[in-house]
């Protein structure tokens, strides 16, 4: 102990914990008429949204629910996504789990099941989904239906019956407007909950922290460019990473969230040049539904929307098109782990007077770390040593610093091994540039990255392997213009057996999301070493030679 030590202990005074619920607490009470949200004709004040929220809290502490207890939702991009991201971690410290609605009932019910959920809110569009779910589970939770009033009567997807114990707004209602949330006892505690695939269909739990919660909404301000009062639209499912944690950040600044269902090019537009957007998110199909839709349904705004995007690197003519088309487009990386993005390829203006090749592969790079996020670096996984910062000698993306998870739900083995030698193992690997910027190479966790969405290979080769006529099989990211990446399959079948492209992806859907089965199949001997195993580096090739629409060898 030091003289800077005696005497000056932490107290009240002088440390609290971080937790993103103050910055809405303080936009609700600097900014209380200011829009916070827009869904369809509903505007919601930054005042009601911070009573929705203290409602929410209220009713759920009212029904038993407070610490470490998991309120999961299932809901799309609406006003309840927002209020939850708030309200159930001011519920005494209850965590939030967003359910992914793209993946399929078994699916569902693991992680329902897995995160020992005590309720579910459930938008109506995916009822039949929640209660197939659910029908199942020994400890089923209590269901909340949310009767969306803005859901179009010629919507794609009929809304699903009624089939909770209360209705949301009735649930809101109940609650007091006047609950004071108690804050985190410890900004360790945990904020949210989301499955990630991982390196097998066995998903595992990430579980956030309230201080790389509100670390992360500081970084999202300023590493995004969002200035004061930002107009944030939600092309990005809120779900996925808890929105890349925009769903904190919007209110840092007493930002808009502009809510939206669906990703449709003429909504977007519109809800762009209406309420002036200034950022969105989204992967690179976002991009393509925007630059590929129909003149009819484009439209211009005077101001600059900034798109966010954290897949593979966008190429340099889709760049140029989003920039005619209003739009300046910034690449992160990041993962489920690390609150989502946390890594951004930060420009360089000296690089401007480069050409357009060596731009294009500057541009390419993931980039440097967030300020947050202490180190990033490419290492040798067996020494633990820094790889040469030559741009070509391979190594694993490691990260550290106070926006990484607190670990994997449930499963020590899994947190023990990703946090070996006192960094995040991403398994992700790349290369350093001499200029400290990071450029990742592949994937050795082998996951396709399909519409911003993981797919594990491992998963989809296990539906493969469940039809009685396949031998052997490997799956592979196959390159795709539209989603970026989709699963290819190629297949050895038994001696004598005959089946179709279209009967094998038939079977996968029968036990994947639509999403996860195989775009292609290909009926072949697979290449193997001489111990056996699949070369999989030959598969990506092939994969990449049909997606270009030449032969495979």
């Amino acid at each position: 102990m030091t003289k800077y030590d005696e005497g000056l202990a932490p107290c009240p005074a002088n440390h609290q914990p971080m937790t993103p619920i103050s910055y809405l607490e303080r936009a609700a009470l600097t900014y209380p008429d200011h829009l916070a949200v827009v869904h369809g004709s509903q505007r919601t004040s930054y005042a009601q949204l911070w009573e929705n929220c203290r409602r929410l809290a209220s009713a759920l502490v009212r029904h038993g629910i407070g610490r470490g207890d998991t309120v999961s939702v299932l809901l799309s991009n609406t006003p309840p996504m927002v209020e939850a991201h708030y309200g159930v971690a001011m519920a005494e410290g209850a965590v939030l789990h967003s359910l992914n609605y793209r993946l399929d009932a078994p699916a569902i019910a693991f992680q329902l099941e897995h995160a020992e959920a005590k309720v579910l809110i459930v938008d109506r569009e995916f009822a039949t989904l929640a209660a197939e779910a659910v029908a199942g589970l020994e400890n089923p939770p209590l269901i909340i239906d949310y009767d969306d009033p803005e859901y179009p009567e010629d919507a794609p997807y009929p809304k699903g019956p009624a089939i909770g114990t209360w209705d949301y707004a009735d649930f809101l209602a109940s609650g007091d407007p006047a609950y004071v949330a108690p804050p985190p006892a410890d900004e360790w505690e945990a904020i949210s909950l989301n499955y990630t695939s991982g390196t097998t269909g066995n998903p595992k739990g990430v579980v956030l922290h309230h201080r790389g919660a509100a670390l992360m909404a500081l970084n999202k301000v300023i590493h995004g460019e969002m200035g004061k009062h930002p107009v944030y639209l939600w092309t990005l499912p809120l779900f996925h990473c808890n929105g890349w944690s925009f769903s904190w950040t919007v209110a840092v600044q007493a930002g808009t969230h502009v809510c939206l269902r669906w990703v449709r090019a003429k909504p977007i537009y519109d809800l762009i040049a209406e309420h002036g957007v200034t950022h969105l998110c989204g992967a690179p199909i976002v991009m393509s539904t925007l630059l590929n839709a129909e003149e009819a349904d484009k439209r211009t705004f005077p101001q600059e929307a900034i798109f966010i995007t954290a897949a593979a690197p966008p190429p340099e003519a889709v760049l140029a098109a989003m920039k005619d088309a209003g739009f300046r487009v910034l690449h992160l990386y990041g993962l489920t782990e690390t609150y989502g993005p946390a890594v951004v390829n930060e420009w360089n203006r000296d690089w401007d007077a480069l050409s357009l090749p060596d731009q294009a592969a500057h541009k390419a790079r993931q980039g440097v770390r967030y300020l947050s996020l202490s180190e990033a670096a490419v290492l040798d996984p067996e020494t633990m040593q820094p790889v040469p910062a030559d741009g070509e000698t391979l190594g694993e993306v490691m990260l550290r610093g106070n926006v990484i998870m607190k670990g994997y739900l449930k499963n020590a083995k899994a947190t023990e091994e990703a946090f070996a030698g006192g960094w995040f193992h991403t398994g992700d690997l790349g290369v350093m540039h001499a200029d400290g910027y990071i450029q990742l190479k592949d994937r050795s966790k082998d996951i396709i990255i399909s519409g911003g969405e993981n797919i594990s290979s491992i998963e989809v080769e296990e539906a493969l392997f469940r039809h009685p006529d396949v031998s052997l099989c490997a799956v592979v990211a196959m390159p795709d213009e539209k989603w970026g990446e989709r699963p290819a399959a190629f297949v050895e079948l038994r001696p004598g057996r005959v089946l179709s492209e279209a009967e094998l992806i038939a079977h996968c859907r029968g036990s994947l999301a639509h999403f996860k089965c195989p775009a292609r199949v290909v009926f072949d001997d697979l290449p193997k070493t001489s111990t056996g195993k699949i070369q999989k580096f030959v598969l990506r090739e092939r994969a990449k030679a049909m997606a270009a629409g030449v032969a495979a060898e």
